[in-house]
């Protein structure tokens, strides 16, 4: 699990997925520069430390390093919930609590990403005994969201990524798919 990153960490890595191309220390630095005073030597030990946490992949190009982001944004913040999550003593009553606090767009992101999800990924139907005892114990709806939530691994993150990203730009712009 990734540890949170630290506010320069964050700041850094920010311009690395933004930008999604091999960057230099220099490159980030300038645009560091331009919201606070900061030493190239810093930025620098903070690009270090980042590959030293494999957050970013470097290549040698001539007497400087080009660093590369191994994983997305979204990757990223998809570790830190699913670890929110599984550190709690009930999950099912984390993710009403995390549902309950979303905006109207968040759940409309959320179904979306349920449906990306569910058509790449079917859930089998489940064997008819177990339909039939879950019908007769009636659980509560906590445990739902648990289910909806499952199958978010994805073999193809990226591609869910680029297409709930797609939907809520379509949404914002007023257009539907």
């Amino acid at each position: 699990m990734p540890r949170p990153l630290g506010e320069l960490e964050d700041a850094v890595m920010t311009r690395v997925w933004q930008w999604n191309r091999p960057v230099t220390v220099r490159e980030v630095l300038e645009d560091l520069q331009q919201e606070r005073s900061i030493a190239y030597t810093t930025v620098m030990t903070v690009m270090d430390n980042l590959h030293q946490k494999g957050w970013v992949r470097r290549e040698v190009d001539g007497r400087a390093y080009r660093y590369t982001a191994v994983s997305t944004r979204a990757a990223y913040s998809a570790a830190l919930m699913n670890e929110a999550w599984a550190q709690s003593d009930n999950p099912a009553a984390a993710l009403v609590a995390f549902f309950g606090m979303m905006s109207q767009d968040q759940r409309e992101a959320l179904n979306d990403a349920i449906r990306i999800v569910q058509r790449d990924n079917p859930i089998p139907a489940p064997p008819e005994e177990a339909v039939e005892a879950a019908q007769a114990a009636e659980p509560a709806q906590a445990a739902e969201p648990a289910q909806a939530a499952e199958p978010a691994k994805a073999a193809e993150p990226v591609a869910a990524e680029e297409a709930v990203a797609d939907k809520a730009a379509d949404r914002s712009e007023g257009r539907e798919r």
